[in-house]
């Protein structure tokens, strides 16, 4: 089930930042309202009050569905700013990395021929994939990123996937309290792209 949160009214004139993305952007386990997405919408409130952000995000979304439902999003919103946090799913149920990338350069490429500016925030999977797959998963952000005009992000989690007391039981999910670190990992790169 879809649920799109609109963390501000948009206003006459505004401009939509879009956040496409799983679970992690979904807020699991919390409200909508604790996750890193909403705390960087209030943030964004302050300091570019002529953005609004929406939450697209579905937990359990994969990079192919995420992809089904971009061109609905892209002409709803017409967003100047697309984000995309896809690709955990793909590797926890291990995907083919050549289906990964396909789908995030999809993505991209419908996100760029709207006009939008894009940035990718790649996932990480855990170490018993093998060395192989988990370094192919990673390469895969950043070929995607070098074949577009995209902007490639830090992990979203880095500093807190490996620390057992930041994540939830599940070991997969970041728990309420460290929602504000990552937006401290993620806003930088955004802000580049906003005047």
């Amino acid at each position: 089930m879809l649920f799109l949160l609109f963390l501000r009214p948009a206003l006459a004139g505004q401009q939509t930042i879009l956040i496409v993305g799983d679970s992690i952007s979904a807020a699991y386990g919390m409200s909508l309202e604790q996750g890193w997405v909403a705390i960087m919408a209030g943030q964004i409130a302050e300091t570019h009050p002529d953005y609004s952000v929406v939450n697209a995000s579905i937990s359990g979304e994969t990079s192919g569905g995420g992809l089904q439902r971009l061109p609905g999003l892209l002409e709803q919103h017409r967003p100047a700013v697309v984000v995309i946090e896809l690709g955990g799913n793909d590797g926890l149920r291990g995907y083919p990395l050549l289906t990964l990338r396909s789908n995030l350069s999809g993505m991209v490429k419908l996100s760029e021929e709207s006009g939008a500016e894009v940035i990718i925030i790649p996932m990480e999977i855990p170490p018993n994939y093998g060395k192989r797959y988990i370094e192919g998963f990673r390469e895969s952000y950043i070929i995607v990123t070098e074949n577009s005009n995209g902007i490639l992000a830090p992990f979203l989690l880095d500093g807190i996937a490996t620390s057992s007391n930041m994540m939830q039981a599940d070991g997969i999910h970041p728990t309420i309290e460290v929602q504000t670190d990552m937006v401290e990992n993620f806003l930088p790169t955004l802000l580049k792209v906003l005047p």
